[in-house]
């Protein structure tokens, strides 16, 4: 039986990082958050993120996600920035469970109504799995980011 629990611990935290390590090898990502940065952004009063693992009698999955607000769905939603299932348990409804577990805590913790996440496009199967469960992709909208030294940039122009 699998047992779903909350980030909490030091061990809890090493656990997550054994399972985002090998979630940015799958991706063939490169990975910058290490323990420290987990650490912070997991822990404090108002957490950046919150991770999720699933337990059998060692790890076989885990997710990291965390809050966002949108104007146009007049609700709180949950995004999953990293969900990761070991190889041996997919095709088990794991991924799913993840996600349902996912999506109640969020709604607990901030009232989610509505969740979202990126998929890679060398990943096809990860997109079909997501479809199943009723996800739609949007293409009216580009995913943009600001990388970390042009967020210095712009946090150095406000002061």
């Amino acid at each position: 039986m699998v047992d779903f629990h909350a980030v909490e611990t030091e061990h809890d935290l090493a656990l997550l990082d054994t399972a985002l390590r090998q979630l940015s090898a799958d991706l063939g990502d490169a990975h910058s958050a290490g323990l420290d940065a987990l650490r912070t952004g997991l822990t404090g009063a108002i957490p950046a993120a919150y991770g999720l693992l699933a337990l059998e009698e060692d790890l076989i999955g885990a997710a990291l996600f965390g809050p966002l607000f949108s104007t146009v769905r007049g609700a709180a939603g949950v995004y999953v920035s990293d969900l990761w299932v070991t190889e041996a348990a997919r095709g088990q409804g794991l991924g799913r469970a993840l996600l349902s577990q996912v999506a109640h805590r969020a709604g607990v913790l901030w009232r989610a109504e509505w969740m979202m996440l990126a998929v890679y496009a060398h990943t096809p199967a990860s997109r079909r799995f997501y479809e199943r469960l009723g996800f739609e992709a949007q293409d009216r909208v580009t995913q943009m980011r600001l990388p970390q030294a042009a967020m210095h940039r712009l946090m150095g122009e406000d002061g």
